[in-house]
């Protein structure tokens, strides 16, 4: 498996391992009546970030990004993949990439400013660094 294959892998993990950390307080804080329902917003009362806790919001806004993001870097690993564009530069920006993104969860939960905007920074732009090898 190629760096970018493997770093997708572990940034696919990263993103099951941000929902365990979000879903455990979030279902004892809201209760399996609120955490098993259609979340129906009459039956809720409010939205969801707004009956947690503000660190388990920050857990939830964490994982939510990371899955926009995560968007991103997987075409990108596609596109360098299937046109064979893989280098010791587009490996760098995929480690690049997940170290950021395992750095953004607890600067997000800390609330670290502006560090958790700086990491998330960093982890784009490795990812449109990527993208751009592409076409070198």
């Amino acid at each position: 498996m190629t760096p970018e294959l493997t770093a997708l892998a572990l940034a696919i993990l990263l993103q099951a391992a941000q929902f365990c950390l979000m879903a455990i307080p979030a279902n004892l804080e809201l209760g399996p009546g609120k955490t098993l329902s259609p979340r129906d917003p009459d039956r809720l009362g409010k939205p969801i970030l707004d009956q947690v806790s503000t660190k388990t919001g920050r857990l939830i806004r964490a994982m939510n990004n990371h899955f926009e993001a995560l968007i991103l870097f997987t075409a990108t690993v596609a596109v360098i993949s299937l046109a064979d564009k893989n280098t010791g530069f587009s490996a760098i920006c995929a480690w690049t990439y997940l170290g950021a993104r395992i750095l953004y969860v607890p600067a997000y939960y800390f609330g670290l400013t502006p560090w958790r905007s700086l990491i998330w920074f960093v982890g784009f732009t490795a990812t449109m660094l990527m993208l751009l090898s592409a076409f070198m």
